[in-house]
């Protein structure tokens, strides 16, 4: 077992007592640095960077050498499960991710495999594995999926969309199938991200991405439902050590109390959620993340100051915040505005802390 030489980040998530509030960021690793562009046409595809551990290892590493985050997050895709399942996942340029064998009929939805991520995403497990040894105990590493029903979405329509009318018409005329596929998704992501906590993932997240577009029942039937059935089959004792889990749902604020009885150890918070409020909500049920609105970080460093100050304030004293964005940062973000976005957590969160330790 591997010292942490910083721990905020986890004890945070678990609402112990911190001096100062920790920082990480969606997307962290990305197209914004120039060095991952590097490495990004070294690789060939983004595809080729994510299925490569060495390099996956490489280019979750960057951020950290540039931004004192209390975090890493392993450099991955959340449609690998998807793909691991045989809908060959391919990228195209300025599109976005799309699949050659969307899920049409019933036939495809029994065909689906549970994948084995120790057999068809090995190459996940092996840079975790990588990523844990080369941080040395310097920050803990995240690891994370999809959720079912994202996951769902992206297999039914075939890839983005902005009307989801495909998903949906699967969901309110063949319930019963629909709920056989996210129950396959589910077991799934639970055996996945099981295998990455064995391989060394200290905190685990689940990104619902597209759980905001469906009304609230509909939520709380195909989304939130097999979010919790994921929590619930998830190994979250690993060497001695509690592995926290934090669950994100963008577009997710009307649901905050559902989504805090749910198990995990901490919420996500969309920018359009204001955290004051969430904090009451949920009460000392879970932690917060968030939720600096990313488009932010195009303004000058005084008022990227001015939002992280606002967003400390209103969560107010004591621990369970982790600062981020409310989603992930902008390809074309200048890291400078990122730096005066972390220099500003670490300068103005003390305050809220002093009586903690």
């Amino acid at each position: 077992m591997t010292f942490l030489k910083n721990d905020i980040f986890i004890k945070t998530l678990l609402k112990q007592p911190v001096d100062r509030t920790p920082i990480w960021m969606m997307r962290q690793a990305g197209r914004y640095l120039p060095e991952y562009r590097k490495v990004r046409e070294q690789a060939g595809s983004f595809l080729d960077l994510c299925t490569n551990p060495e390099l996956a290892c490489e280019v979750t590493l960057q951020p950290l050498e540039r931004f004192d985050f209390d975090a890493a997050i392993l450099f991955s895709d959340i449609l690998t499960i998807p793909d691991a399942m045989g809908l060959g996942l391919y990228f195209t340029e300025g599109e976005g991710p799309k699949f050659k064998r969307p899920i049409k009929t019933a036939a495809d939805i029994q065909a689906l495999p549970i994948p084995d991520p120790n057999i068809e995403l090995r190459y996940v497990t092996d840079a975790v594995s990588l990523i844990r040894k080369n941080l040395q105990g310097r920050v803990p590493l995240i690891g994370f999926s999809g959720s079912p029903w994202t996951l769902a979405t992206y297999m039914v329509e075939g890839g983005s969309s902005k009307s989801f009318q495909k998903i949906k018409s699967m969901m309110y005329n063949e319930p019963r199938l629909t709920h056989q596929m996210l129950d396959k998704l589910a077991q799934s992501v639970a055996l996945y991200l099981n295998a990455q906590i064995e391989a060394g993932a200290q905190a685990v997240m689940l990104f619902d991405t597209w759980g905001g577009m469906l009304s609230t029942e509909d939520y709380l039937e195909f989304s939130l439902y097999y979010a919790k059935q994921v929590r619930q089959l998830l190994k979250t004792d690993c060497d001695g050590q509690k592995v926290p889990t934090i669950l994100f749902t963008k577009g997710g604020g009307l649901w905050l109390e559902s989504m805090a009885d749910t198990g995990y150890d901490a919420l996500g918070l969309d920018w359009q959620t204001d955290i004051a409020q969430a904090r009451v909500r949920v009460g000392d049920k879970v932690a917060l993340q968030g939720n600096l609105d990313p488009v932010a970080l195009y303004a000058e460093p005084q008022v990227i100051a001015d939002k992280v100050k606002t967003i400390l304030q209103k969560y107010g004293n004591g621990s369970g915040h982790v600062f981020n964005l409310g989603h992930g940062i902008l390809p074309d973000m200048n890291p400078e505005h990122v730096k005066a976005m972390v220099d500003a957590v670490h300068e103005f969160s003390l305050p809220y802390h002093q009586n903690a330790m």
